[in-house]
């Protein structure tokens, strides 16, 4: 089992910074991917960054997001963070982390991911 929790939500400007992390604990080999994704309301759920935490740090990022966000991972590997740069109204959502035993670089598909944390709010007005 891995547990998953979000952090750092909340209230920006457009053109503002706001760093999110995931801190994640449980069995190891079913965190080797974290990645972030985002539902708006109204809107499915998709991907933004996702990092294969073994000892080569391997990065993708959705185009939507690229150059603006970037995800990174403490030491040890049990903290995943998402430094939202640049930040617009249309990146106002639920932001959540999740993980999966398996990496493969530049999967987004929700399903193959096993652990999901509860989301942090990200509201960006214009």
């Amino acid at each position: 089992q891995v547990h998953l929790v979000e952090s750092g939500g909340g209230s920006v400007q457009a053109g503002g910074s706001l760093r999110l992390s995931c801190a994640a604990s449980g069995y190891t080999y079913g965190r080797n991917c974290v990645a972030w994704f985002r539902q708006a309301p109204g809107k499915q759920r998709e991907g933004v960054a996702g990092i294969y935490t073994g000892p080569v740090d391997t990065t993708y990022y959705s185009e939507t997001v690229k150059g603006r966000f970037t995800i990174s991972q403490d030491n040890t590997g049990d903290t995943i963070y998402l430094q939202m740069n640049s930040l617009k109204p249309e990146d106002t959502a639920m932001y959540y982390c999740a993980s999966s035993g398996a990496f493969t670089y530049g999967n987004f598909n929700p399903s193959t991911f096993e652990f999901w944390g509860q989301g942090t709010q990200v509201t960006v007005s214009s």
